[in-house]
């Protein structure tokens, strides 16, 4: 069965379409049409809606113009972002994807498409190497599952560069029951990040110069003004942390808005992307991150966001002013506008360099003021799992309130060898009955004299209340996974039978990543039991936020307590945390299981995960 493309869609444009984005935005902005309520809209003519279970998808070149500078996209369909592909429940699609990369081109001769969150075969899961081979260039790969989910979703290519270089869309399935919640408007909010550098320069400058977009280093001013506030001598005991870690508390990410152009549905903040409303109709924003580098913070000045679903799973419904959306998860939000004909979305990236807005607004052509983005954050050696060390704390801008770390304990030259999961004594490293964290934390050997890892945690916690870095005490309601309940208990309702602890390993000054100090080319694969259930405890031994996925299957994570708590395919993991979530290992096959930035996975942090019987 095929639904109906909507007629207000629009075509898609051919392959070598320029797209000028310097005054649009990248893409113009028109209605797409619903399937199956009037509400439904994305408003890009080149993003139309595809809805029912039989669809074409054309992998190519597009070329698009974001910064006054004409560059080749990847795209789907010729569109960037990628048309949304609108799913029901309980139904079977067919994806027919063919490969019509041009030779030469800059992104390769193969392709793929994983469809990020959605349960199925591992062979339909688009991963070459481990689910398939890839679709080379000019063949045709058909897709083939039964859609056992609803929610907002989102897609892109699993291969080399070619997501950030414009190869995302969003995924929306019509779930088989009704809805918890009305609305009257349905949109998308689909934030990523673009770069006008080939994707494989980018990466070269990031092994080469990793802090290149870290123009914020601290000054001598900054010495003089935190020696007068904190104390000379804890200012110097800081200080000299920072220094003999080789790392600057200003590093908060590794790419920002001076390399990377912000886009919402694929505009710049010049296109001002709108979604229109009616006075006193409430709207679901369906935010997808689907950035390859980029933590947005949102927020829409003058409304409450009330959040209803995470990563596609119902939660109890919680009223916020802000939340955080790490690259890969998807949040739907309630919003109901009124008394005034204008909203601005914004959408800053949480080191404070950029940001991208749309508009709420009940015509075209409107836009409410943009609030300026907030003040740069500092990391403390407190964020990074070192409070327990210090005296300092998240407040103020010097934690390091007292003697200085001992950095040989934190694991500064360490040997890389193997660590076997099944002899970790779980017990020293504090995951008693409570999943809490240890008074110190124990490492695994394969970090010990390890060149590939510049850091440990030694003190981590879950932060499961902690809003983040820049986000703490600004006087808005933020998001915390704390605040988040799934609607639904455990969904399988057994006890773990085993754990599996990894810690999150890198290099900054290398640009090395990595699961316990061991890159994916080095690293065993995963083995889990089918039909077991089981916990995996993750440990931020970096300075850098992570979203881990895993493929194939839910990721249950739990409270502190190790109780279930929240369903998600997408674990955001900031430095200095250590939390834990349960799997059951119910999908047979190899599964990728890796950070979603792209450039970590790429660089190592990536596991193949075997489930066998």
């Amino acid at each position: 069965m095929t639904f109906r493309i909507p007629a207000d869609g629009g075509v898609a444009p051919s392959r070598r379409r320029f797209v000028q984005g310097l005054a649009l935005g990248g893409i113009a902005a028109a209605g797409a049409g619903l399937w199956p309520r009037a509400s439904w809209a994305l408003q890009s003519p080149t993003s139309r809606v595809l809805a029912g279970t039989d669809f074409d998808l054309v992998v190519g070149e597009t070329l698009v113009n974001f910064t006054g500078r004409t560059r080749p996209a990847a795209t789907i369909n010729g569109s960037l972002p990628a048309p949304i592909l609108r799913w029901r429940e309980g139904t079977t699609v067919d994806l027919r994807v063919r490969n019509a990369l041009p030779a030469g081109s800059i992104y390769g001769d193969m392709t793929s498409i994983h469809c990020h969150g959605i349960l199925l075969p591992s062979n339909m899961d688009g991963v070459p190497g481990l689910s398939f081979d890839g679709i080379h260039r000019g063949e045709t790969f058909q897709y083939r599952f039964d859609v056992r989910q609803g929610g907002t979703y989102w897609y892109h290519s699993h291969s080399g560069f070619q997501e950030q270089a414009g190869m995302y869309g969003a995924l929306i399935i019509d779930p088989i029951e009704p809805e918890p919640f009305a609305f009257d408007r349905d949109y998308v909010v689909l934030l990523t990040d673009w770069t006008d550098l080939p994707p494989q320069v980018l990466f070269a400058r990031l092994k080469k110069m990793a802090e290149h977009d870290n123009y914020y280093k601290r000054t001598l001013g900054d010495f003089v003004r935190d020696a007068r506030e904190d104390g000379l001598r804890a200012t110097l005991a800081e200080r000299r942390g920072w220094g003999q870690m080789r790392m600057t508390p200003t590093d908060i990410s590794d790419v920002n808005a001076h390399t990377y152009t912000y886009l919402m549905n694929g505009t710049t903040s010049p296109g001002n992307w709108t979604a229109l409303f009616r006075s006193g109709e409430k709207i679901r924003l369906r935010f997808i991150n689907g950035s390859a580098m980029t933590y947005f913070d949102v927020r829409i000045p003058g409304l409450k966001m009330t959040v209803v679903a995470a990563d596609g799973q119902y939660v109890h419904p919680v009223s916020v002013d802000e939340f955080r959306i790490a690259v890969a998860e998807t949040f739907d939000v309630i919003v109901e506008p009124s008394g005034q004909d204008a909203y601005t979305i914004f959408a800053q990236d949480m080191g404070r360099t950029g940001f991208v807005s749309g508009t709420l607004a009940v015509r075209e052509g409107l836009r409410a003021p943009v609030p300026d983005v907030d003040a740069r954050p500092i990391l403390t050696m407190d964020d990074m799992g070192h409070g327990g060390m210090h005296d300092g704390g998240h407040a103020g801008h010097g934690a390091g309130q007292g003697s200085a770390p001992d950095h040989a304990a934190m694991g500064h030259g360490m040997d890389h060898s193997a660590m076997d999961h099944a002899s970790m004594d779980h017990a020293a490293m504090g995951l008693g009955e409570n999943h809490g964290a240890s008074a110190m934390q124990a490492h695994p050997e394969s970090e010990r004299n390890n060149p590939l890892v510049d850091m440990q945690t030694m003190t981590p916690t879950h932060r499961l209340d902690d809003p983040g870095i820049g986000l703490r005490d600004n006087g808005r309601t933020v998001l915390t996974y704390g605040m988040m309940r799934s609607l639904f208990d455990d969904p399988d309702g057994r006890a773990p039978g085993r754990e599996i602890e990894l810690h999150l390993t890198g290099h900054m000054e290398k640009f090395a990543w990595s699961f316990d100090g061991i890159k994916f080319a080095d690293a065993e694969p995963l083995r889990l039991n089918y039909g077991e259930r089981l916990r995996v405890v993750l440990v931020n031994d970096t300075m850098m936020t992570h979203p881990i996925h895993l493929h194939g299957m839910w990721s249950d994570v739990e409270d502190a307590q190790g109780n279930f708590q929240l369903r998600k395919h997408t674990v955001d993991m900031p430095p200095g945390s250590k939390r834990s979530y349960r799997v059951r290992a119910d999908a047979l096959g190899r599964w990728a299981y890796h950070c979603h930035l792209l450039y970590h996975m790429e660089a190592g942090m990536f596991r193949e995960v075997q489930v066998v019987e």
